[in-house]
């Protein structure tokens, strides 16, 4: 045994130390990626050569000038600046709409009154002949904007208000009745509604009074909306101009929930948003987020950031296919899209820079994104390094057992 221990005992140590190597190594080549969960940072860089359906791959470096624009191009105008806090509308009558008509006449009432089935000298004759009110209910503004008046005929409607019509229809049985006085009401207001559509508890139609409701009022009334607040977002329609902002803004900023127009319409949307995180981060999944958006800097915060074992600083991209005038593509420029009109875009941050993290809490994430974090260089040779270790040193292991 000690003869075995000696120089031929060395010479075999040495030998199995060798094969542990070479068995390493040619475990190491037949794998190259060792288990890589993507493409490497040179891989990415050098993915301007490729497409996607046809479309050529760009790679823009986030830096000051790119998230400025971004920012811009992305920026929601909010209702105060599209559509402005206009005041009350008032009531004004419109097509469809029914009115409620009451006449007074004064004493001796000759035109509504019973004096008006007598002959005229006796009616005035009639020292007990008292005012009389004449009601005209439910009567429809036609088509043509009119609503019928007896004695009055035909009153142009639409587009005036309930005061105006009083004061035409006095003027018209000026002469026929005795000292008429006039009262125009709505009595159904067909009109002058806004239309709450999506995902609210009740879609519909819903009447504006004189006063004018606001966002938030007409949504209350429809029920609220379906999911939690923090995902809704509400669009405004009107005049066929379309803009939208997160509810929560519209709760936490009076000066958004402004008064609603008729034919105003309102689409609650309670879409769920979401990222993808890939690669060399705290964790890989789909990642939810509320419809008031989320920077990147608070997406790195909520996938547990980078492993700091084998991500690489310079290598962490947003994959994101752009709207083309998000892309600087104008048309006719010969660019080539996707099928579905978009640009693929990688979207290149440095986060070994410490600018960069001012950055990352102004460039957005948007719906669909794929947050991608590639290994360290060294990341390779490190699990190299472990790989031969578990192999060499079991083999040592094992030759001083035997020795």
């Amino acid at each position: 045994m000690r003869g075995f221990c000696g120089v031929g005992g060395t010479a075999l140590l040495a030998k199995l130390v060798r094969l542990g190597v070479v068995a390493a190594s040619v475990a190491v080549a037949g794998c190259s990626t060792f288990g890589a969960v993507g493409p490497t940072s040179r891989d990415i860089n050098n993915a301007s050569s490729g497409t996607v359906e046809g479309a050529g791959v760009r790679i823009v470096d986030i830096d000051q000038a790119t998230g400025a624009r971004l920012e811009t191009a992305y920026r929601q105008a909010p209702f105060s600046e599209v559509f402005g806090d206009l005041p009350p509308s008032g009531t004004i009558i419109g097509r469809g709409d029914q009115l409620t008509v009451q006449i007074w006449e004064a004493p001796p009432a000759v035109l509504f009154g019973p004096a008006a089935l007598l002959a005229p000298s006796s009616a005035l004759a009639l020292p007990s002949a008292r005012s009389n009110t004449q009601t005209l209910p439910s009567l429809l503004v036609d088509a043509d904007g009119t609503v019928p008046i007896p004695f009055a005929g035909n009153v142009p409607a639409a587009g005036r208000t309930p005061a105006e019509i009083a004061r035409d229809i006095r003027n018209r049985l000026d002469g026929k009745a005795h000292d008429p006085q006039v009262v125009v009401s709505l009595a159904q207001n067909n009109t002058a509604t806004v239309s709450v559509v999506g995902d609210v508890k009740t879609n519909g139609r819903v009447p504006l009074s004189p006063s004018g409701e606001r966002i938030l009022e007409v949504l209350a009334g429809a029920g609220g909306v379906d999911d939690r607040v923090d995902k809704a977002l509400i669009q405004i329609t009107r005049n066929g101009q379309s803009t939208s902002l997160p509810m929560s803004r519209i709760i936490d900023e009076p000066a958004e929930n402004i008064r609603l127009q008729p034919n105003d319409v309102i689409t609650a949307l309670t879409k769920t948003l979401s990222f993808t995180t890939l690669g060399a981060s705290g964790t890989n999944n789909e990642i939810e987020f509320e419809a008031t958006g989320i920077t990147l800097a608070q997406a790195l915060g909520r996938i547990g950031g980078l492993k700091e074992d084998r991500a690489n600083l310079r290598g962490v991209f947003v994959f994101r296919l752009e709207e083309p005038k998000l892309a600087g593509v104008t048309p006719g420029d010969g660019t080539r899209l996707t099928n579905d009109g978009r640009v693929p875009i990688i979207y290149r941050i440095d986060m070994a820079k410490p600018e960069t993290l001012f950055l990352a809490q102004k460039f957005a994430i948007r719906d669909k994104d794929v947050l991608y974090i590639s290994n360290a260089p060294g990341a390779d040779f490190q699990r190299f390094m472990q790989l031969l270790s578990s192999m060499v040193f079991p083999v040592i292991g094992l030759s001083q057992t035997i020795l």
